[in-house]
């Protein structure tokens, strides 16, 4: 039963790397988002759905449970795919990210839910050299040494999914959270920085309630929890697994 580790906006399997080289396992799966460093298959939606419905595909394909990890996007997903398919799932950890509907989505979210800004600011970065990538990612937040090797893989067609990914979740907290209260409690943890700029750690509180979840709550630690605090991350997914 593999652990898969499911990255976020506008992040890459990279994101994992610490995490996964501090794991005492062999079975350990990053797969890459559509669209995140990887081309995107033809037809393909870009939407929340159209995610959800292929880390389903992904997950059917390895043929037993997995114990099933998300960071900011990922979070949002796994929690949906969990909600859909608890056959697929032993485990689950997520955090980073929240489907409530008290939640409203942050600043730059909010810009790329707008036609025009969205495309504005997707194309002003693309536009960018990689150094001035990694220096509006890490204005942005991202650890420095995180955003030098994610700013290489900022191109138009991650900003496109990315822009789809959000305009489709404006309602997110309605559409979804609904299955997530309802759906058969998993052994699951939730992971959250307490100094997160994006999401406030209260909706950390009120996720791990929601599923059921132990709360790991680290300080100091911003957003990218996998990344700040790997050693943690690491220990808390394997007292889960165990």
């Amino acid at each position: 039963m593999p652990a898969v580790l499911v990255h976020g906006v506008p992040d890459t399997p990279m994101l994992w790397g610490p995490v996964r080289d501090l794991l005492d396992r062999d079975d350990v799966l990053t797969p890459a988002l559509p669209g995140f460093g990887t081309p995107l298959p033809d037809n393909f939606s870009v939407t929340k759905e159209g995610y959800a419905d292929w880390l389903v595909t992904q997950l059917e394909a390895i043929d037993e449970p997995v114990d099933l990890v998300g960071h900011d996007w990922g979070s949002l997903i796994v929690q949906r795919v969990a909600s859909q398919r608890p056959d697929l799932v032993r485990t689950l950890a997520c955090g980073a990210g929240t489907v409530d509907d008290e939640y409203q989505w942050h600043e730059m979210a909010q810009l790329w839910q707008t036609s025009g800004s969205g495309e504005a600011m997707v194309d002003a970065f693309a536009a960018m050299t990689i150094a001035e990538r990694a220096e509006g990612l890490a204005a942005a937040g991202a650890p420095q040494d995180l955003a030098e090797i994610e700013a290489p893989h900022i191109d138009a067609t991650m900003g496109r999914c990315i822009l789809g990914l959000y305009r489709s979740a404006v309602d997110i907290g309605s559409e979804w959270q609904p299955d997530i209260e309802a759906m058969p409690k998993l052994p699951a943890l939730v992971l959250w920085g307490r100094d997160d700029p994006f999401v406030d750690p209260r909706f950390g509180e009120r996720l791990a309630s929601r599923i059921g979840a132990r709360l790991e709550m680290l300080s100091p630690c911003g957003h990218w929890w996998p990344w700040e605090r790997a050693a943690e991350t690491a220990a808390a997914l394997q007292q889960l697994w165990r």
